[in-house]
């Protein structure tokens, strides 16, 4: 068992523990969590895959994020925006995503909110809140890493003062964390400050 610092993977490279506690995971922490993510379609795709993801594991989410992707028209803003009662009545009845009625209701009004934001403003605004990484503690252990910061509170703040729904401070962290605003990586992961 781990004591939460980073662990030799079959290929020799230490990893952050949950990154090797299913194959899924393998990938996902070593090509994307992390990773610094831009873009208004794609940082909208992460804030709903971590609002879906609310209250579930993460590897829930990875595993039917290409159904999601399928089912929120590759979650392009303009197009979800669009959606209409038929497409939400279809996704309440697609079983390859999670059928929460309020997770999809406030994944469609984001969109719709969100499509009247200037290009670029989503990404502005969320990296706008990425704290300075020369004075943040490197985590040794995966206990090390909060689930919260002043930072991420601040942020599920001002998303939803701009009217955003479903985020709140864990899972803007969560979000922080997924899109290399911060880098969690435990100390000797190699992962670490990859891309950055």
């Amino acid at each position: 068992m781990s004591d939460g610092t980073a662990i030799a993977g079959p290929d020799g490279l230490l990893r952050c523990p949950w990154g090797l506690s299913t194959e899924d995971y393998v990938a996902y922490h070593d090509e994307e969590w992390g990773r610094p993510v831009h873009g208004d379609d794609a940082l909208f795709e992460r804030l709903c895959l971590e609002a879906f993801q609310s209250g579930l594991s993460w590897i829930t989410i990875l595993r039917r994020r290409e159904t999601f992707r399928t089912a929120f028209a590759g979650f392009e803003i303009a197009e979800v925006a669009g959606f209409g009662e038929d497409d939400r009545t279809r996704l309440l009845a697609d079983e390859g995503i999670i059928r929460n009625r309020a997770k999809i209701d406030a994944t469609l009004a984001n969109a719709r909110v969100l499509a009247d934001w200037e290009p670029g403003e989503l990404d502005t605004l969320i990296w706008s809140y990425a704290p300075d990484a020369e004075n943040r503690p490197v985590p040794a252990t995966i206990a090390d890493v909060p689930a919260v910061t002043d930072e991420s509170k601040a942020l599920a703040k001002a998303l939803k003062k701009r009217g955003l729904k479903f985020i709140g401070p864990t899972t803007a962290y969560a979000l922080m964390q997924a899109c290399g605003l911060v880098d969690d990586h435990v100390a000797d992961c190699f992962a670490r400050g990859a891309d950055r």
